[in-house]
């Protein structure tokens, strides 16, 4: 359900009709989109997800409108609590794939309510078989193309399963369908570098940075299933639900989460 939306700083009445036919992010994927926390009217880590935003749209070649934070402001405002989502496509074009020089950037704005809580106790995973292309010239990005996302999700129906964690192409550990992953070995922390696929997190990039500070040893590396049955601990971040803790991944099982406990205190989540 869509509470409020801007479409190029209009309110949008009926989002229905709210995307023109030969939009390129409604065609080709073509553009970019973040996924942020709404509390009392003001966005959690905003300038995280700008700084990530406008990194991207340089890599596509897509300029971000001057207008887009006055639009935020002002839906932020008027709504409180909720999840608003930021899409910058393109624009319109002709068909092809070649862009339209000068084409004016599409902005869409949308708040949608807050998604339930619980799992307390953590989360339980399975394995996806659907595996994540290697691109690096897209790695890191959190572009409009979800076609591997969605085939993941649709593996599984069971309502007992929180998350899915993907692979690559070569077999190493990606993130969860909709998460990063962290796991803890010998009181450090490690989570995949993101070299080939997968998005760079608002949270992760917040848990990365709290790690550093309060001096949690860290790193980006390579991953592969193996390395989670090793670990002491595993936990999901993502920029709406934070950081939480995994009990169960098929016959593998945690139940003191510690780490997860003292970051999300340090990041007063």
């Amino acid at each position: 359900m869509i509470r409020a939306a801007l479409h190029n700083g209009v309110a949008i009445t009926d989002p229905s009709r709210a995307v023109s036919i030969d939009d390129r992010g409604f065609n080709y994927g073509d553009g970019l989109f973040e996924t942020t926390l709404l509390r009392a009217g003001s966005i959690r880590f905003l300038d995280t997800h700008l700084q990530r935003l406008r990194s991207g749209a340089e890599r596509l070649g897509i300029e971000v409108p001057s207008a887009l934070e006055a639009d935020i402001a002002n839906l932020s405002a008027s709504c409180g609590d909720g999840v608003l989502k930021i899409v910058i496509t393109r624009g319109p074009g002709g068909r092809g794939y070649r862009p339209s020089p000068g084409a004016p950037v599409n902005r869409i704005l949308s708040v949608h309510p807050l998604p339930a809580t619980g799992e307390s106790s953590g989360l339980t995973l399975r394995w996806c078989e659907m595996r994540l292309s290697r691109n690096a010239a897209l790695a890191g990005m959190k572009h409009l193309n979800r076609l591997e996302q969605v085939m993941a999700q649709n593996e599984w129906h069971d309502p007992g399963i929180d998350e899915g964690l993907v692979c690559d192409t070569e077999g190493e550990l990606v993130s969860a369908t909709a998460s990063n992953v962290f796991i803890v070995r010998n009181g450090a922390l490690q989570t995949p570098d993101l070299r080939f696929s997968g998005v760079r997190g608002v949270m992760r990039s917040q848990v990365l940075r709290v790690a550093a500070e309060l001096g949690i040893p860290c790193t980006e590396e390579p991953l592969w299933p193996h390395d989670l049955e090793e670990a002491n601990e595993v936990f999901l971040t993502n920029a709406v639900r934070g950081i939480r803790p995994v009990a169960e991944l098929q016959e593998r099982r945690w139940q003191t989460f510690p780490m997860s406990s003292r970051l999300s205190q340090a990041l007063k989540l």
